[in-house]
């Protein structure tokens, strides 16, 4: 079970990344046109064409209760539609904190960070904004992070009223006091995002879902159609091996009766032994104090008894001839007290005298 859920965590991680990965490039490819806000005094904006750009407007805005005091001209509103604000608000705004960590932590600074808000602000981690700055090495084994956090309450109508806008995304930062006053971003909101995280996860799950299905079922398909084509296929085998042997049978039967006789003689002379080669064969190999009683051959089988001095012996000799093998006795060899020799029972496999035409 546990192997089988770190399969399914795994799966659906990877389906959150893709998810993830869509979302961003249709956001990427929907618009890059940027707007900057940048606070002056509190509640009051200068609007930019982007960093480093411009005015927009020559007043400043101002927002109020979540939304514009006043309106915005129809060129500058038409371009604020479907954009990207970046809004840059005072450092007096913010509380910064100095964190000391391990330089091991910089792998996890989100999750140590937002489990440290509380301590470091008056906030808890969903009533705060926060970010921070790059870490700084203080020449030890350890590294010091910048902090800065505000309420969320009042980062809010901001956002509230630039959404209103038809702004696609917002995020918020601030300068970090110094010398050279360094940008933290303390919040990154999605306004009107072309596609929606769950809705791109659910369409991904769906697609797999569907595509694992249409492989099952033309598997499956495959399976069917594959043995409906194997019967037909054994099927018309038969036909074919019907119809030749019907052919075949037709041919032999056409054959007049005088080859065919000749084919049933010829086969038998090549099949069955010849009884006056076996009995020549017989009569050279046999000694002169042996003498046989019974003969008879049964296919190619020869089957011997009769009298002998010496009946092992006779083994060897039947089979050292090419007419003879597998000689064996098939009964006891036995001895009478009115008989002068062994009584044999040998048994024998007779070669064709003919071999077989090629």
């Amino acid at each position: 079970m546990t192997g089988l859920r770190l399969v399914f965590d795994g799966f659906f991680r990877w389906i959150d990344s893709v998810a993830a990965t869509l979302v961003g490039l249709a956001g990427w490819f929907a618009s890059r046109r940027t707007v900057q806000f940048v606070e002056q005094e509190r509640g009051t904006f200068v609007l930019k064409g982007g960093p480093g750009a411009s005015r927009l407007v020559a007043d400043p805005v101002q927002i109020a209760d979540g939304k514009l005091t006043e309106a915005l001209p129809e060129k500058v509103a038409a371009l604020l539609r479907g954009s990207r604000a970046e809004v840059v608000l005072r450092p007096d705004r913010f509380l910064f904190r100095p964190l000391p960590l391990p330089k091991r932590a910089g792998e996890f600074l989100d999750g140590i960070v937002r489990s440290q808000i509380d301590r470091l602000t008056p906030w808890s981690a969903n009533e705060a904004v926060f970010g921070w700055a790059k870490p700084q090495d203080d020449g030890t084994e350890r590294m010091v992070v910048t902090v800065a956090a505000t309420a969320r309450a009042f980062v809010a109508p901001y956002v509230q009223a630039l959404t209103r806008l038809g702004i696609k995304s917002i995020t918020a930062s601030t300068l970090l006091p110094g010398p050279d006053p360094v940008p933290v971003k303390v919040l990154d909101e999605k306004g009107h995002s072309v596609l929606d995280l769950g809705r791109v996860r659910t369409a991904l799950l769906a697609t797999i879902l569907v595509a694992a299905l249409g492989a099952a079922t033309a598997t499956v398909a495959a399976g069917i159609i594959g043995k409906r084509l194997e019967k037909q296929q054994d099927q018309l085998a038969r036909q074919i091996a019907s119809r030749r042997a019907a052919a075949l049978g037709g041919r032999e039967g056409s054959l007049d009766a005088a080859t065919a006789a000749l084919r049933a003689l010829e086969r038998r002379k090549h099949e069955s032994a010849a009884a006056v080669i076996v009995l020549e064969q017989l009569s050279q190999i046999l000694p002169d104090h042996t003498y046989v009683t019974e003969l008879r051959i049964e296919g190619d089988k020869l089957r011997l008894v009769g009298i002998t001095r010496d009946a092992p012996s006779l083994i060897g000799l039947i089979e050292q001839t090419q007419q003879f093998t597998r000689a064996t006795f098939f009964a006891p060899t036995t001895r009478s007290p009115n008989e002068s020799g062994e009584r044999f029972h040998i048994e024998a496999r007779i070669e064709p005298s003919f071999p077989p035409r090629s």
